[in-house]
C-alpha cells in the first residue's frame, strides 16, 4: 500500500471515530453498555439477515463483476470475484471517490491474465450498472413512498437532491466512457503528455503507441458487450440486488432489536435515500453525512436516542465490519499471490 493510501486510511480511522464519538456526545442516553445489551438481547432470526445482507454487498459485486466477464470470454472462479469485490469495497471506503476502489479490483483481475484493456471496459460497465441500480431503488421508493421523502428536514432533502445528480452525472460519464471510446484515449494522450512536461515520464512515443494498442483491445471488448446483452441485463440485476442488499441491514437490525414489523418498509425506505444523499460528499464511504442523514431519517420514526443507536449498529454492521471483512479478504488474496509467484519462480529455477 502506498503512502496515499496509507494517509486515506489514517484519515478514514479518525474520521469514523470523530463521527461516532460525536453521536455519543449527542445523545446524553446512549452508552456502549446500551449497544452492547441492545445486541445481546436482538432477536437471531433477524440479526442473521442482517449480517447475510451485509456480506451480500461484496458477494454480489462479484457476482456482477464475474457475469460480465464471462460473457465476454474470460470465465472466474467465485473466489476471484469475491476478491475483485472485496478490494474495490475496501478501497472505496477509505479513498473520497466511490470509484477509488477500481484500481485494487484491476490489480487482482489483472493478476489473473485479463487484459488491462478489458480490466477497464468490464469495471466501467459495471460502474455504469452499480449507479443504475441505486437510481433504480431511489425511483422506486420516490413513487412508493414520496412521503418519507419530505419527512427528513430541509437541508437533508437538499443533500439527498444533490447525491441524486452527483450519480447521474456519474451515470453519465461512466456511460459515455463506454460508447464514446475516443474520450477515454484523448484523456490517456493528455495524461501521458502532461507527466513527459512535469518530467515524471520518459521517452512518451512509446507510451503512446501501448496506449494506441490497447484502445483497440478497449474497442474490440466494448464491441463484444455490446453484442452480448445478456451481460449488460446480468451485471444491472447483481448490481441492483447489491444495492438491495446493504439497504435491507439497516430494515433487519430494526427487526432484530424490536422494531415493530409495520414500520420496517419505512425504514428500508428511509435506508435508501439515505444511500443516494452520501454520495453528495467527497469523504470516504460517506463518513459524517451517511451518519447524519441516517439519524436524522430514522427519528422521524422513534425517539432520537433510538435513532442514534439503530443509527450505530446498522451502520457498524454494514460499512465498518463490511470493510474490516473486505480488507481481510483482500490480505487474504494478495498474501495468496505472491505465494503463487513464489512457488512458480521456484518451478522455473528448477527447470
Amino acid at each position: 500500500m502506498d503512502k496515499k493510501k496509507v494517509m486515506w486510511s489514517l484519515i478514514s480511522v479518525a474520521l469514523a471515530a470523530l463521527t461516532i464519538i460525536t453521536i455519543f456526545l449527542q445523545n446524553k442516553n446512549l452508552s456502549w453498555q446500551v449497544l452492547m445489551d441492545a445486541l445481546h438481547e436482538a432477536d437471531l432470526k433477524w440479526l442473521i439477515p442482517a449480517v447475510l445482507s451485509m456480506l451480500g454487498f461484496i458477494v454480489f459485486e462479484g457476482e456482477a463483476i464475474l457475469s460480465i466477464l464471462r460473457q465476454i470470454g474470460y470465465p472466474g472462479k467465485q473466489r476471484d470475484g469475491l476478491v475483485y469485490a472485496a478490494g474495490d469495497v475496501y478501497f472505496s471506503a477509505i479513498t473520497p471517490s466511490a470509484s477509488g476502489g477500481q484500481p485494487a479490483s484491476a490489480f487482482f483481475m489483472m493478476r489473473n491474465g485479463i487484459p488491462g484493456s478489458v480490466v477497464t471496459a468490464v469495471l466501467l460497465l459495471n460502474l455504469v450498472m452499480y449507479t443504475l441500480g441505486i437510481l433504480t431503488v431511489g425511483a422506486f421508493c420516490m413513487i412508493a413512498a414520496p412521503g418519507i421523502f419530505f419527512q427528513f428536514s430541509v437541508f437533508s432533502r437538499v443533500l439527498i437532491g444533490l447525491g441524486l445528480l452527483v450519480l447521474i452525472l456519474l451515470a453519465f460519464a461512466f456511460l459515455m466512457l463506454l460508447v464514446r471510446i475516443d474520450i477515454l484515449e484523448k484523456l490517456g494522450r493528455k495524461g501521458i503528455s502532461l507527466l513527459h512536461k512535469l518530467h515524471l515520464l520518459r521517452h512518451p512515443e512509446g507510451k503512446m503507441k501501448r496506449l494506441t494498442k490497447a484502445m483497440e483491445e478497449y474497442e474490440d471488448c466494448v464491441r463484444q458487450m455490446r453484442g452480448h446483452k445478456r451481460a449488460f441485463i446480468s451485471a444491472y440485476f447483481w448490481n441492483l440486488l447489491q444495492r438491495v442488499s446493504q439497504i435491507s441491514v439497516s430494515m433487519f437490525m430494526f427487526l432484530a432489536t424490536g422494531g415493530k414489523w409495520k414500520d420496517a418498509f419505512s425504514i428500508w425506505v428511509t435506508q435508501s435515500f439515505v444511500a443516494i444523499g452520501s454520495n453528495c460528499v467527497p469523504i470516504p464511504g460517506g463518513m459524517g453525512a451517511a451518519d447524519y442523514l441516517m439519524i436524522d431519517g430514522f427519528r422521524q420514526l422513534m425517539s432520537d436516542t433510538a435513532a442514534a443507536k439503530l443509527e450505530l449498529l446498522s451502520r457498524s454492521l454494514s460499512f465498518y465490519i463490511c470493510v474490516m471483512v473486505s480488507g481481510l479478504i483482500v490480505a487474504t488474496g494478495y498474501f495468496v499471490c505472491k505465494k503463487t509467484d513464489r512457488k512458480r519462480e521456484r518451478t522455473q529455477l528448477a527447470k
